[in-house]
């Protein structure tokens, strides 16, 4: 009864490896991006990898969006 209160992504996070790995690769991609966007110029190296990045992250977020509704349903 406890696990239904809590965040389902809270309890994915602790119990399913695949969902906790993706959460942590997006963190990372997240820290980068700040990083990036902190710099007032940014090269043109570091504009692709901006981009890459964002698309990166969007893709685990659609990943991790999935479980999450695999999990519900």
């Amino acid at each position: 009864m406890h696990e239904q209160s809590q965040d389902p992504k809270e309890l994915l996070l602790q119990t399913d490896e695949e969902f906790h790995h993706l959460a942590a690769q997006h963190h990372e991609l997240d820290d980068r991006l700040h990083e990036l966007t902190a710099k007032h110029y940014l090269s043109g190296p570091e504009q692709l990898e901006e981009v890459t990045l964002k698309k990166r992250k969007l893709q685990l977020k659609d990943r991790m969006e999935n479980i999450l509704r695999q999990r519900k349903g």
